[in-house]
């Protein structure tokens, strides 16, 4: 099928080989070569189309066409803007792998198109519909997938300003998260990244400081991401989780109807990204992906070396060697392991000891008399 896209033909549906509508006679291709197929969606400033790029063998891309909803050349010029700065930063930002790159971006019988690469897969609230509430680990994956798109777009300068889970896909093909609809984000200036302009966002999901002052930073998206967690962990609408009379988010409670709770670690990430302070925030992505990287466990302390151990056979008394003992005892240790009972370790022949009289009177030891004889010959103290 072919889409017609002149927004007050009657009946836009036609054959997919046609040039020309059959209802309206509005040409059907743009540039000569983007077919739409089906619409996808509309909001406030355009519609969507599922489209072909029949220069690139019908490969599948998405057409947004800015159909503004409103009245008032004030209005419809801002509008104008912020459509045009989607496709400046998709052009910018569409070299990371998560983020949709930008085909083309033109005017067309006085319409503005924007081409841009299609994600094939459902988004977030999809998900949440079709699975019920998203468990603790499911919160911990998706924040380590999206963090890191956040960090990209802020170094780059960029708040997306509208950070919920109907703009964050998820690819069939690898199961990434994919964050899309750029067209409030907002260029930063300075280290503060903020910026006096357009209030923008989305109810429930947007901060303070973005919805009645007009200014985002990089801690206003984190927000948007914690409302989006308690939202999908919770399974219930941001107006639902937070308490107007205190002033205060009550998605731990609940949690706890449900019969649920979140790890310690994670809940006070949660309550962090969702402090209602600037100030009291995360900062950064980076600072949130430090936060759940899990704490190393200190390595045990090395053992001290052994004290070296002086052998048996060598220790003397302190202040006093007397060689002609030391050896004694070595002999004395040797004969005493070939007695009977006592089988001797291979060693090397102990030497020879001096002859003994032929004559042993009664009670005579051998190996006293060795040791006696020995010392004689050295001289040793008896």
């Amino acid at each position: 099928m072919t889409y017609c896209l002149n927004s007050n033909c009657p009946n836009p549906s036609n054959p997919p080989s046609t040039k020309f509508c059959l209802t309206c006679g509005a040409k059907l291709l743009l540039r000569d070569r983007y077919r739409a197929v089906q619409p996808l969606g509309q909001g406030g400033m355009g519609r969507t189309f599922f489209a072909v790029d029949e220069d690139r063998l019908n490969a599948p891309c998405v057409i947004k066409q800015f159909f503004p909803q409103i009245q008032g050349t004030a209005a419809l010029a801002k509008a104008t803007e912020l459509f045009q700065r989607e496709a400046v930063q998709l052009l910018h930002l569409g070299e990371h792998p998560q983020i949709p790159s930008l085909y083309a971006y033109f005017e067309q019988d006085k319409r503005w198109y924007l081409v841009q690469e299609l994600i094939d897969g459902p988004d977030l609230l999809d998900e949440l519909k079709q699975q019920g509430a998203f468990s603790e680990h499911q919160i911990q994956s998706l924040l380590l997938d999206l963090l890191p798109i956040l960090q990209f777009i802020h170094n780059n300068n960029v708040i997306h300003r509208d950070i919920k889970p109907d703009n964050i896909l998820r690819r069939r093909k690898d199961n990434k998260l994919v964050l899309v609809d750029f067209g409030v984000a907002k260029e930063g200036t300075g280290t503060a990244l903020a910026q006096m302009g357009t209030r923008a966002g989305t109810h429930g999901y947007a901060p303070l400081e973005q919805i009645r002052g007009g200014q985002a930073y990089p801690a206003s998206d984190l927000y948007s991401l914690g409302v989006t967690c308690i939202q999908l962990l919770t399974a219930k609408m941001p107006d639902d989780l937070y308490d107007g009379m205190n002033a205060r988010w009550v998605w731990k409670e609940q949690l706890a109807k449900q019969g649920k709770r979140t790890s310690p670690i994670l809940a006070q990430i949660l309550d962090k990204l969702l402090q209602e302070l600037v100030r009291d925030r995360y900062q950064s992505a980076t600072e949130v992906l430090q936060a759940l990287q899990p704490n190393p466990l200190p390595s045990p302390p090395p053992k001290p070396p052994a004290a070296a151990q002086t052998p048996p056979s060598t220790r003397v008394q302190p202040g006093k060697f007397d060689p002609v003992s030391v050896d004694l005892e070595a002999i004395k240790t040797h004969f005493s392991q070939g007695q009977p009972g006592n089988p001797p370790p291979p060693a090397s022949p102990p030497p020879k000891p001096s002859p003994t009289p032929a004559n042993k009177p009664p009670g005579f030891d051998p190996i006293a008399a060795e040791l006696e004889a020995l010392r004689s010959e050295f001289g040793g103290e008896s």
